[in-house]
């Protein structure tokens, strides 16, 4: 009994060496967890911007696609007019030929631009025209014959008689485009020549013009137009 020893609670090894703040281990595993929060919440933002940009674009074309078709019903009426979704263009075929070295219209040519161009000029005021289309290019066309910048003031000249068309007086038997509407041509009609590029297999199917449309890209925002007096056209010079 006497030789008895008695413990006081002696600290082990393992007692001393146990730390009290949290393990390297532990703290890696939450580091872990907040960054895969952190790149979750990053995708999905990444994701819905997406989804955004791609509902967007689907609308775009959809909207512009109806567009054409209410130009291609509108030009239905008009024989031998058509209108090639591929290259957003409307092809008036033989109703707009020009004679060689020439860019005199007929009467009748004339006549048509100032009935067709209206049907278009209304569709550009309603509501997806007004917020899709950026401009109507007046592209004149020539052949293959004569020299590059030869044909290249032709079908300058060509274009140009296409507005000098659609804004000269009309005949009696016409009804007459209202201020509205020439001011439309004013703004929306840009003139463009091809020379004899793009020509087609024959020389009178090159000798042509095409309304090309332009639409405008998603968010794209239209231009404040001038406030300048729609009568003051003046007169054609070529």
């Amino acid at each position: 009994m006497l030789g008895t020893r008695v413990s006081l609670g002696k600290k082990t090894k393992e007692d001393g060496e146990r730390p009290f703040w949290i393990s390297f281990a532990d703290l890696m595993s939450a580091l872990m967890v907040l960054f895969l929060l952190v790149m979750s919440v990053a995708l999905l933002a990444v994701t819905k911007t997406i989804t955004e940009a791609e509902r967007k674009k689907v609308e775009r074309e959809q909207e512009v696609d109806q567009l054409l078709t209410q130009i291609a019903s509108a030009t239905k009426q008009f024989p031998g007019i058509s209108v090639d979704r591929n290259r957003n263009v409307i092809d008036f075929g033989d109703r707009a030929r020009f004679e060689s070295g020439s860019s005199q219209l007929t009467s009748e040519q004339s006549v048509l631009l100032r009935t067709v161009v209206p049907e278009v000029l209304e569709i550009a005021r309603n509501k997806l025209g007004k917020k899709w289309l950026k401009r109507i290019v007046v592209e004149g066309f020539a052949d293959k014959r004569g020299d590059y910048l030869l044909n290249l003031n032709l079908s300058l000249q060509r274009s140009q008689r296409v507005l000098c068309v659609l804004l000269d007086k009309p005949t009696v038997q016409e009804t007459p485009m209202t201020s509205t509407e020439l001011g439309q041509v004013r703004d929306l009609f840009l003139v463009g020549g091809y020379s004899f590029n793009s020509a087609k297999d024959s020389l009178e199917g090159s000798r042509r013009i095409e309304l090309r449309l332009e639409f405008f890209a998603i968010d794209d925002v239209r231009p404040a137009q001038n406030a300048a007096p729609a009568e003051n056209f003046g007169s054609c010079r070529i």
